[in-house]
């Protein structure tokens, strides 16, 4: 992305939109909440039961790993902070200032206290952006390629609701080290932790909604089909085959995944009447 007006579409202004939230507060995805709870509960019972069987005197591999826990997503999570800090470009008024303001802009949408940290970090193809936290500090990452999208014929509106997507994961509490903890032992298991990660994304993608509706189309574009394609891809269309596209595979494809398949995440961003669907596809 870069600052020059010449490579922003005619008639935008990346000021434009950025203090009037939309449509009310982001709504949490009503799974959200029961599955965490679950996650939690499965890595109580699965720690007691590493406790257990360290007192008993027997110690494989796993039981290891889980009373290590605390210690790896600590680790984990201060490694991944240090790597845009060391490697990747920082998002500040002079640098991306675009990009900037969607960064505080979001932040003052869900009155957070305090903006994070925004990075751009090399993408060598890779369409992805996240959002993560290491002690106090909570940041950004957007990879180059899903950053500049499409060079010239860029779509900032697009960009914008991708960030308040990932500043929205913040907002949310995703990005917690006691909710990563908690989540520790769930990502293990089939169904469970995949489903928990559906529903925080679709959660996410409620605070990037709120603060650019209309960078849904975009949004969905770039995922689908990549930086130089998202302007030839049909919302709607895509939208429509949450519905038609059926089968016991697609429907796998979707219970494995850790982001809602992008034809229901389409449906569930055109449908704001009810929450994105979880386990079964969308009903005509």
């Amino acid at each position: 992305m870069h600052p020059s007006p010449t490579a922003t579409p005619p008639g935008w202004s990346y000021a434009q939109n950025l203090t009037q939230p939309q449509l009310g507060p982001p709504r949490r995805h009503p799974w959200e909440i029961p599955l965490l709870v679950l996650a939690i509960v499965i890595m109580a019972v699965v720690y007691l039961t590493a406790l257990v069987l360290i007192a008993v005197g027997t110690a494989p591999v796993w039981v290891l790993v889980v009373l290590a826990a605390p210690i790896i997503v600590y680790l984990g999570r201060g490694q991944g902070y240090a790597m845009p800090r060391v490697a990747g470009v920082k998002v500040s008024p002079t640098q991306f200032p675009e990009a900037h303001a969607m960064v505080v802009a979001a932040a003052q949408h869900f009155r957070m206290a305090k903006v994070p940290d925004a990075y751009v970090v090399l993408g060598n193809g890779q369409i992805n952006a996240y959002s993560s936290g290491h002690g106090f500090r909570r940041y950004v990452v957007v990879y180059s390629d899903l950053f500049e999208i499409g060079g010239q014929a860029r779509n900032p509106v697009a960009l914008q609701f991708i960030i308040g997507h990932e500043v929205g994961h913040i907002a949310a509490g995703h990005t917690s080290y006691w909710r990563q903890l908690g989540m520790f032992a769930s990502n293990f298991v089939p169904v469970v932790g995949p489903a928990l990660s559906r529903a925080q994304e679709y959660t996410a993608d409620n605070h990037g909604f709120y603060v650019r509706p209309d960078g849904r189309e975009g949004a969905i574009g770039v995922m689908s089909a990549g930086k130089y394609l998202l302007g030839l891809v049909d919302f709607h269309q895509m939208a429509d085959r949450a519905v038609t596209e059926t089968g016991f595979f697609t429907w796998l494809a979707n219970l494995l995944a850790g982001h809602p398949v992008n034809t229901w995440r389409a449906h569930a961003l055109r449908d704001r009447s009810r929450a994105g669907r979880m386990f079964f596809r969308p009903r005509p």
